[in-house]
């Protein structure tokens, strides 16, 4: 499949009227809102070091490091002196049980993060964690802790050996980005990067709660992309979010990072350009387009390229420090939605510095497909303040949140088409250091955001690390 093809004629303005609204709003249905129920601490001197702008414990693509399953809630992280951990508590718990799972950090690298992900087939919990375009470590329980928490003691014991493959099957040598996806069915899948940045490929491993199977890579890195400035041959695409909708339907909204800097007005931006979108029907084996048309097939000789027709539903150049992995929601509808964060040309038209640039006059966007069909984009009138990510989760009522660095919080309602953003937690007492994580399991289940954010220190003094909860409109 070949030809880019940009839908530029979809994006025709910035606000949209409620009648674009990407979910469908009753009159008695409430608008959105957050109240912060309490925070819990767990663990007050967690591993802090800054790397790549970011902490090892809080990172955007970490799916998931905070997840809630059969009433029990788990988060994962690296404890001062380095060793792996796994905590839980009942809901509405106050305090943490955790377990050391028999692994430590290797490097000062943000990137090495702990991932979790739950095969419904078998009640196992597993983690893949601690790789940079390199090795991972990979542990799973034994079957059944996630079915029965009350009845299962807490320990050590409860864990297998840490594995440098899954079960045996490898990989491949340059890996990151572990993310967990649970599956329909039951059954559990692995995204991963194979690569490294500015030339990797985006693949696929299955768990279908007896062994594991390895689905291939679905992208590709091939391909020439040109801007006004110049080309590259070589790039990767960076994941806002990999979900199954309730009715099976695989989303994936990503951007593209170029490997040659010579796309670029000024070697200090960021060679990620253009918002994207594909979905699959059958559990990730064939990839489509926004129109439907196939794109490429997980593990053959056709992957998803940037030459595709089709795929851009919000193009930019990489002259505004777009980010990368941002974040993604499916609404009630199973329509996709992402956060996108950029300088917007109101601001220059090349940055130069995409750290200070996107500190000092960077937005983000909700960038969604509409129940009318188009693609719609609204500007978020928050300023980031910072170079980091922003998480987004909608409410039942389809209600959007954007969760904003420093843990603010931001939120517009279905009825006006998500355009009346306004903040509703300014993230005072928290002094969180930046980008937090969310536990997305959790916002369906009972209704709260649960926020895991730590505290702001200084070189390599660990700090407390937290969550905190906020109740959604019931």
């Amino acid at each position: 499949m070949h030809r880019r093809t940009l839908l530029a004629a979809v994006l025709a303005g910035a606000v949209v009227t409620p009648a674009f609204a990407s979910g469908t709003a009753r009159a008695a249905d409430p608008g959105p809102s957050v109240t912060r129920t309490g925070t819990t601490t767990l663990d007050s001197q967690a591993i802090f070091f800054v790397s790549y702008d970011g902490l090892v414990n809080n990172n955007s693509f970490q799916k998931n490091a905070l997840l809630t399953y059969k009433g029990y809630q788990y988060a994962v992280w690296y404890t001062a002196d380095r060793n792996a951990v796994v905590g839980r508590r009942a809901l509405g718990a106050s305090t943490w049980s955790t377990v050391k799972v028999g692994h430590t950090l290797r490097y000062n690298d943000s990137h090495n993060v702990i991932s979790m992900g739950v095969s419904e087939a078998d009640g196992r919990l597993h983690l893949n964690m601690d790789s940079h375009s390199d090795g991972f470590t990979y542990v799973k329980s034994v079957a059944g802790l996630m079915d029965n928490p009350a009845g299962l003691s807490w320990t050590a014991s409860r864990f297998g050996a840490p594995q440098p493959t899954l079960d045996g099957l490898a990989l491949t040598s340059q890996f990151t980005y572990p993310q967990f996806v649970s599956m329909p069915d039951g059954k559990l899948q692995l995204s991963y990067r194979a690569g490294i940045s500015g030339n990797g490929r985006n693949a696929l491993a299955e768990y279908d709660g007896t062994s594991w199977t390895d689905l291939g890579e679905w992208t590709s890195s091939t391909g020439t992309y040109t801007s006004e400035h110049g080309s590259s041959t070589a790039r990767n695409m960076y994941l806002h979010g990999i979900d199954y909708d309730r009715n099976g339907r695989l989303h994936a909204m990503f951007t593209w990072r170029e490997q040659s800097n010579s796309v670029m007005c000024n070697s200090g931006g960021i060679t990620n350009h253009d918002t994207g979108y594909v979905y699959s029907d059958d559990r990730g084996r064939t990839w489509r387009n926004n129109a439907g048309a196939v794109v490429g097939t997980t593990g053959g000789s056709d992957r998803v390229s940037v030459n595709d027709a089709g795929l851009v539903v919000d193009p930019l150049n990489p002259d505004h420090s777009l980010m990368n992995q941002e974040s993604q929601w499916t609404d009630s509808a199973g329509r996709p939605h992402a956060i996108i964060s950029y300088v917007p040309g109101r601001f220059g038209q090349c940055t130069t510095n995409y750290v200070a640039d996107r500190t000092a006059n960077g937005r983000a966007f909700l960038v969604r497909k509409s129940s009318s069909g188009p693609w719609r984009k609204t500007e978020i009138p928050v300023p980031l303040n910072s170079s980091q990510r922003t998480k987004l989760i909608m409410d039942k009522y389809n209600n959007a949140y954007a969760i904003f660095p420093f843990g603010r919080i931001a939120a517009a309602s279905v009825a006006s088409g998500h355009t009346d953003w306004r903040i509703l937690f300014d993230g005072s007492g928290l002094n969180a250091f930046g980008e937090v994580v969310i536990d997305e399991t959790r916002v369906a289940q009972d209704g709260v955001l649960s926020v895991m954010y730590q505290e702001k220190s200084s070189g390599t003094t660990p700090s407390a690390l937290h969550v905190t909860d906020f109740r959604l409109p019931a």
